[in-house]
């Protein structure tokens, strides 16, 4: 569902997702959670579990950081995370909809699987000796490079906060 639809503003619509990585320790996982106005990740969390709470942990961040207006679409796949009751609360409290993919399609959630390739090939192509330097890792890739810097051909090579700063430079300054 969210591939068919193009937001004209942040927080109008968001995609989330959980991958996972592989340290000398073990598996971290991450979940993330995308504004697909600016492909800016505004809520990420990494733990060594995949239980609900990690997808929750990512929302609330990305709730308290970037506080939407209601009617949000928040779009994720079927896992048992995002279909938790727990979870379904905290959307409906903050009046966010709830969009899940079809059952085996893969392509509602490209965007995030586009961020999560970036990711691996972009940071996690060096061997990470334990969960805490590989939550240090994403720390730096998202939050100091992905978000502020790298450059995207969908947002005209500009980077997430770029775009945004210049949409809303735009939108004030329009009579």
């Amino acid at each position: 569902m969210a591939r068919a639809l193009a937001p004209s503003a942040p927080n109008q619509i968001w995609v989330a997702d959980i991958t996972y990585i592989r340290t000398h320790e073990g598996w971290l996982y991450l979940a993330a959670i995308m504004d697909l106005y600016s492909r800016r990740i505004v809520g990420w969390h990494a733990a060594e579990h995949v239980r609900s709470c990690l997808a929750e942990q990512a929302l609330e961040q990305a709730l308290r950081l970037r506080r939407p207006a209601a009617g949000l679409l928040h779009h994720s796949d079927r896992g048992f995370q995002y279909a938790s009751e727990s979870y379904r609360a905290l959307l409906r409290c903050s009046q966010a909809l709830c969009s899940m993919s079809r059952k085996g399609d893969c392509y509602d959630n490209a965007t995030m699987e586009a961020f999560w390739s970036s990711l691996k090939n972009e940071l996690l192509d060096e061997s990470l000796t334990s969960r805490t330097k590989a939550i240090h890792a994403l720390f730096e890739y998202i939050e100091i490079y992905y978000n502020p810097r790298r450059l995207h051909s969908s947002l005209g090579y500009q980077s997430p906060v770029a775009f945004e700063n210049s949409q809303h430079t735009k939108q004030r300054s329009v009579p």
